[in-house]
């Protein structure tokens, strides 16, 4: 998700990185100072971050180790601006968010991406369609909510969002809702109509918070029209959308400090599932390379249920893992989002997550050929793999629009997956793990 931000500070730290002295520290500096404006982002940010980093490294000692946490320390003083982190929930229920942005923003999807990512904590949540300027508005939140299987409150009978609004709250305190997501409508520009129609639903929502959603795509432009939302309608945070489309991503370095308003998430994908909060902390780990292990372990808490991984650990330790597993797993890995987000939350592992930028588990060919095979099976068959003879591999081909050859493949990778996930789930399995990867001493060293 960082992957320009972090060559910036990769490229400025191999300048310092076997020298400890004023002229390493100056290539360092100016190495960092191009890169981040490369990057897009704000050139009074740029001046503020490098400031800070000079003075905090000559303050340490002029070294690597001091030029790394003086600009863990000058990053995190950025990226930390006063409000709520990640959603935060009303003492009393519902909790009642207000989606604002201009047209074109990605603020339909991005309230869709949000009940995503409430729905897996096991929130119920309401999506209300108070977007009646843009024709196709609610056709395109009935289809995400279709797919995404939470409720969408809609009225056909009227044209004023603020009658929507105060039907969508009265609905939603009567049936015991968790958290109310109002989608507003948006303009090209933004104009005194639009305005005075969000103050209207706002008195009418009276929201918890409000959220801007703003397109990483029009770089300062983003951090301009958030700065206006603030001052005519007053926002609590801002989610940053389409920022795997965004090559540079400067814009996120310098969002908060310059609208004096917390990021909150950033969408980075295009799967409903690719949200993610935005945590300065962690944030600067990724973006030094450090990865971001306790995001990781949310991510996966929020998807993975305790029980069923204990079950199927002890299933694969007796070798009885089958076909069913492997598709609740293969669906399992589908609602943790791109498989570049994951990997780049894994230290070390930043460069892999650009290499499998377009790998998707829910479009990968071989993952839906492996889909079509399992779904020809008997329910004796994906219980058994053992079962499999020839007889029933050529049935099997045929069900699918596969050849034999391939079924063959597909089933000996299967096998040879669940030997090895044996063979690791033992007592020693991580030594046998470490010591493919050359010894403990290879294994990443993670920040403190």
């Amino acid at each position: 998700m960082f992957g320009t931000l972090t060559d910036s500070f990769t490229n400025a730290i191999k300048k310092i990185r076997f020298h400890d002295d004023e002229k390493a520290l100056t290539k360092a500096l100016n190495e960092l100072k191009k890169n981040l404006l490369k990057a897009d982002v704000n050139h009074k940010v740029v001046k503020e971050l490098i400031q800070k980093v000079h003075l905090g490294t000559k303050a340490k000692g002029i070294g690597k180790d001091q030029f790394l946490e003086a600009m863990r320390e000058a990053l995190y003083g950025l990226l930390e601006v006063g409000g709520n982190k990640g959603f935060i929930f009303a003492p009393n229920p519902p909790t009642v968010i207000l989606m604002t942005g201009l047209q074109g923003s990605g603020k339909t999807t991005t309230t869709g991406k949000l009940a995503t990512y409430l729905k897996n904590k096991q929130k119920k949540v309401l999506v209300v369609a108070a977007d009646l300027q843009r024709l196709a508005a609610v056709e395109q939140l009935r289809q995400i909510t279709n797919q995404i299987e939470v409720e969408l409150f809609e009225d056909e009978a009227t044209k004023n969002p603020v009658e929507v609004v105060k039907s969508a709250i009265s609905y939603a305190n009567s049936k015991l809702y968790d958290v109310v997501l109002i989608d507003t409508a948006g303009r090209l520009a933004i104009d005194d109509e639009l305005m005075d129609e969000l103050s209207n639903v706002k008195k009418a929502a009276t929201p918890d918070e409000i959220f801007y959603v703003a397109d990483s795509l029009t770089g300062q432009d983003a951090i301009r029209t958030a700065t206006t939302f603030k001052e005519k309608i007053g926002i609590d945070g801002v989610i940053l959308s389409k920022y795997d489309g965004d090559s540079k991503g400067g814009v996120a370095l310098g969002l908060s400090s310059q609208v004096k308003v917390p990021l909150r998430f950033i969408g980075m994908g295009e799967k409903m599932e690719d949200l993610e909060v935005f945590i300065p902390d962690r944030v600067v780990n990724r973006l030094m390379g450090f990865g971001d292990i306790e995001g990781l372990a949310e991510k996966t808490a929020n998807i993975i249920d305790e029980k069923q991984a204990k079950k199927l650990t002890s299933k694969i330790k007796k070798g009885k893992f089958n076909f069913n597993d492997f598709l609740e797993q293969m669906e399992s890995m589908k609602k943790m989002g791109s498989m570049s987000s994951i990997m780049g939350m894994i230290p070390g592992m930043g460069n892999m997550s650009k290499a499998i930028k377009d790998f998707d588990f829910e479009n990968s060919s071989e993952l839906k050929n492996i889909k079509a095979m399992v779904s020809s099976m008997t329910i004796k068959e994906r219980e058994n793999p053992d079962l499999l003879n020839n007889s029933r591999k050529i049935r099997i081909a045929k069900g699918c629009g596969l050849t034999q050859v391939e079924i063959n493949r597909m089933i000996k990778q299967f096998k040879n997956a669940g030997k090895m996930a044996k063979k690791f789930s033992g007592k020693n399995g991580m030594k046998q793990l470490q010591s493919m990867m050359g010894g403990a001493g290879g294994m990443p060293n993670l920040p403190r």
